[in-house]
């Protein structure tokens, strides 16, 4: 593989949160009963005639605004001519020779090396059904026929798997943070097709394979990985690379080929004669372009800016929006940024994880957890220990739930005294010691007390509270 360069460009399918499919008004929510969320429109009957959700069409603009692509102030609908069981119209609505948004340049970071992707192209279109198999037989689902979704066209300038799931996840990132999708790949609202092809360097671009729907960064990595291997040994013994379509087995962590690869011709591509040109003028586009939220990136310059975050917390408080949101909203009612920052990082992000990436807690809680550490009623690790695996819905107070399990701190100094004064006539060497200059015995002693407490008195007031008392037999 050290002779030959890999070059891959993408094509990623991101369904739109709209409330209704492209072209009619069924709802566009991910499952449901099959065959549940079906009309005229999206079953082909005869005589059904589309009308286009310009809901679809705010999202798709507002995408391209986000990814910094060119917005065309004119396009229109392409039928791309194709028999799949389950699309019945045998045709897909969709954007050929003028798409809605063009150009555009991502940038991503891989390993402290900053690397960019150009976009080719963002067209609309209506996704298909969904092919169930059971045993010998096939069901047809048509729920998910004719939600809308964009295809992000790049062009290949990718050279490793490495950088291809980088690329991916800084694309979905952006994706997310500008509200047009939920970018779930479990649920198939982003997939990825790879068009990946190997030369020995020195050489043009070599022929492409295509592998199809992959559903997770791992399954991009992995069929990467695989294909670029499996062309560099065809060549290397004298064969021939072919245009084709590829399907990827994640199970068997193996690639194999589905049909020839289409050209254009073979779809006989020609004007939807049912929907009429989409023509945008500059301020339909601009008040797009002020709506938009703020993006990941101006996310992690604020975080560094505003709250003096480094740029490892910024970046990966930012990687996931519903972690971002939180994040903020947490900040937002009072608690320390930094502070926050780490406690969501750490505890928060591996109950996440735990629970199958469901955030668990709210803000309000993590907040008022945070500032009964702060005030040092509960200790930080009794915080991230007992009290936050314990909140199991929005109404669970963490005060109450810490007063439920006896973590409190006790935070009486003559109690402490009392406790201190055990501790210390238990460990007179300790004591001798700290008399006699070595003052590293104070964490000994902390932790004596601390243990004998039960963890429940405050560590500050036990180290002052010893301190104060060594300090008297010196």
């Amino acid at each position: 593989m050290n002779d030959y360069i890999v070059s891959i460009g993408l094509e990623v399918h991101c369904e739109l949160k709209t409330k209704t499919k492209l072209l009619c008004s069924c709802k566009n929510e991910f499952g449901g009963e099959p065959n549940t969320r079906v009309c005229p429109v999206c079953a082909a009957l005869p005589g059904a005639m589309p009308s286009l959700s310009r809901e679809a069409v705010d999202l798709a603009i507002k995408a391209g605004l986000a990814l910094g692509c060119e917005i065309q102030k004119f396009c229109k609908w392409d039928r791309k001519n194709f028999f799949y069981p389950d699309s019945p119209k045998a045709w897909q609505t969709t954007q050929a020779e003028l798409p809605l948004i063009k150009g555009g340049v991502v940038e991503f970071d891989l390993g402290g090396e900053k690397k960019t992707v150009r976009i080719n192209r963002i067209h609309l279109e209506e996704d298909a059904g969904k092919l169930i198999h059971e045993g010998n037989k096939t069901f047809i689902d048509l729920n998910r026929c004719g939600v809308p979704l964009i295809e992000i066209v790049t062009e290949p300038d990718l050279h490793s798997p490495e950088e291809t799931v980088a690329f991916l996840e800084e694309l979905k990132r952006e994706i997310s943070y500008s509200g047009v999708s939920d970018v779930k790949m479990q649920e198939g609202s982003l997939r990825v097709d790879v068009n990946l092809s190997v030369a020995k360097k020195g050489e043009n671009i070599g022929e492409r394979t295509e592998t199809k729907n992959l559903n997770s960064f791992s399954a991009v990595k992995r069929s990467c990985e695989y294909e670029a291997k499996r062309q560099a040994d065809v060549l290397e013994h004298g064969g021939k690379i072919y245009r084709e379509t590829r399907r990827w087995d994640d199970v068997k962590g193996e690639g194999y080929v589905m049909r020839g690869k289409e050209d254009m011709d073979d779809y006989r591509y020609f004007t939807e004669p049912d929907l009429q040109p989409v023509v945008l003028s500059d301020e339909y586009i601009e008040n797009l372009a002020l709506s938009l939220p703020e993006s990941a990136k101006k996310r992690v310059r604020r975080y560094i800016e505003q709250f003096n975050l480094p740029e490892y917390d910024a970046k990966v408080l930012t990687a996931d929006k519903q972690i971002s949101d939180l994040y903020d909203d947490v900040v937002g009612r009072g608690a320390d940024p930094k502070k926050a920052s780490n406690f969501i990082m750490g505890s928060v992000m591996r109950l996440m994880k735990e629970n199958d990436g469901k955030i668990c807690v709210n803000a309000s809680q993590i907040a008022l957890l945070l500032n009964l550490v702060a005030e040092g009623r509960i200790s930080l690790s009794t915080a991230k220990d007992i009290v936050l695996p314990a909140i199991g819905s929005d109404n669970d107070n963490p005060l109450e739930i810490a007063e439920k399990k006896g973590v409190l701190q006790i935070n009486d100094l003559n109690a402490a005294e009392e406790l201190v004064d055990k501790v210390l006539s238990e460990n007179k060497k300790a004591v001798d010691d700290y008399v006699a200059g070595n003052k590293k015995v104070i964490s000994f002693l902390t932790g004596a007390v601390m243990k004998a407490s039960g963890g429940r008195f405050s560590p500050g007031l036990v180290s002052k509270t010893i301190i104060k008392k060594l300090n008297q037999k010196e």
